[in-house]
């Protein structure tokens, strides 16, 4: 009838309008879900695996990474804070219920069986607890787990510094069952070895790298209690070379550059031209020792070592090229006042043999005992009664070049040294920068 429909219509708004129906439905819907929950736990032994001597169970992994960095280069180690999750299917705990999934917190975790998960090559890894564990449990109806933690892994980073700074390495993240062997217990990748590993750009915190990928991959292990199964992710990093080219490479060649300004100077500037290969020496000497502080104390060389050792050789040369200047100027200067002498001698041999009736024999007999007998530094005045003023002035300095008209100007070996030396030293850098720039750059794409 249809007033009969209409009552029952109106006593079922009432009713669900009725503030008590509605609580008695939810303590109904609670009471569902806590027997649900007690039902499932009744009988259950979380010391035992799913299909405990059965089939192997599966875990099926993936990483949300929500900060990458930093990266230690003297401890070889880096760090990063992720969302690891697990999922496996326990069939002990499936359900039927008016819900799809139960969303638990952290105190059912420890009521039921979970993976030995544990990180190979992590040396500090912390799960957080603040202000609750940072877990997530759900539950679904066919039996299916998903376990979330919240870790700050810091792992080992195996470096290989041969071409620092221009260098790029792989940092692994390793992790496997630590007592259940494949035989029990086998790892997956939930999404595919391409998206199961998420690290989004802003995540990246690095200073001195660019996180350019990450590949994922699974390997077999065999050892003396069975063989795992190890899951592995390489996070590739490729550093920055800002910080090194302000804080050695520009400074070296600048050193090298101010090294080669002494061609360019006098040679009769004795002081000025030492201070500059002595200063020079120091700064890269100093520039080498800071440049290693940054670096763990490897055996072999890095291409930054290489840089600053070639620097070093330009520089250590340009004082060598000096000191050879140097030389060859007062061997030339001897061998200038040798001749003068000679030739003072012969005259005033000539004219004493011309008024004692000496024979040239005598005369040059005589020249070479005086000669023999005058010491390098006598000769100059012997020879100069009345040097003029400069030269008495540059005589007074203590130089070991003497003053003289024919050896003033440019030595030849400068003059060679302002072309050989700077065309040699870009000639180097072309060679350096093209070398290890093409290497860096099939590293990056291998």
């Amino acid at each position: 009838e249809p007033e009969n429909l209409l009552l029952l219509l109106l006593v079922s708004n009432v009713w669900g309008n009725n503030p008590k129906s509605t609580e008695i439905d939810g303590n109904i819907y609670l009471d569902n879900i806590t027997r649900i929950l007690d039902r499932l736990l009744d009988g259950y032994d979380n010391r035992l695996r799913p299909g405990f001597g059965g089939p192997v169970t599966e875990v099926k992994t993936d990483i949300f990474v929500t900060s990458f960095g930093p990266v230690s280069d003297v401890e070889m180690e880096y760090t990063m804070d992720v969302f690891f999750r697990q999922t496996w299917i326990d069939e002990r705990l499936k359900f039927e219920g008016p819900i799809e999934i139960l969303r638990l917190n952290n105190l059912m975790v420890s009521k039921i069986w979970t993976p030995d998960t544990f990180f190979r090559n992590g040396k500090r890894s912390i799960s957080h607890n603040m202000t609750t564990p940072n877990k997530l449990f759900r539950i679904m109806q066919n039996g299916t787990i998903l376990y979330t933690m919240r870790l700050t892994i810091n792992a080992e980073c195996p470096m290989r510094l041969m071409n620092f700074p221009m260098d790029g390495h792989a940092c692994p993240l390793k992790f496997g069952s630590y007592a259940y062997p494949m035989s029990e217990i086998v790892y997956t990748w939930k999404k595919g070895p391409l998206f199961s590993v998420e690290v989004p750009e802003e995540s990246s915190s690095l200073l001195q790298y660019d996180l350019i990928g990450q590949t994922v991959s699974s390997e077999r292990l065999k050892s003396n209690t069975g063989e795992y199964v190890i899951m592995t992710v390489h996070f590739h990093l490729q550093r920055k070379m800002g910080f090194f080219l302000i804080q050695t490479y520009i400074p070296c060649i600048m050193t090298v550059i101010l090294a080669q300004v002494s061609f360019w100077i006098n040679k009769e500037s004795v002081p000025a031209r030492t201070v500059f290969g002595i200063t020079t020496v120091l700064t890269m000497t100093t520039l080498s020792i800071s440049a290693r502080h940054s670096l763990p104390k490897v055996s072999y060389a890095t291409a930054m070592d290489w840089f600053i050792a070639v620097c070093f050789a330009f520089v250590f040369s340009a004082l060598i090229e000096f000191a050879a200047v140097n030389y060859f100027s007062t061997l030339q200067a001897n061998r200038e006042l040798r001749k003068v002498a000679a030739i003072k001698a012969a005259q005033e041999a000539a004219e004493a043999g011309r008024s004692d009736g000496e024979s040239s024999s005598d005369a040059s007999s005589m020249l070479k005992k005086r000669m023999n007998s005058t010491t390098h530094f006598e000769r100059p005045a012997e020879v100069f009664p009345n040097p003029p003023v400069n030269a008495q002035a540059f005589l007074q300095q203590g130089s070991a070049v003497p003053s003289n008209n024919l050896l003033t100007g440019t030595s030849i070996i400068d003059k060679y040294s302002r072309i050989l030396f700077p065309l040699s030293f870009g000639a180097f850098n072309l060679v350096y920068w093209i070398v290890y720039l093409t290497k860096d750059t099939m590293e990056m794409t291998r």
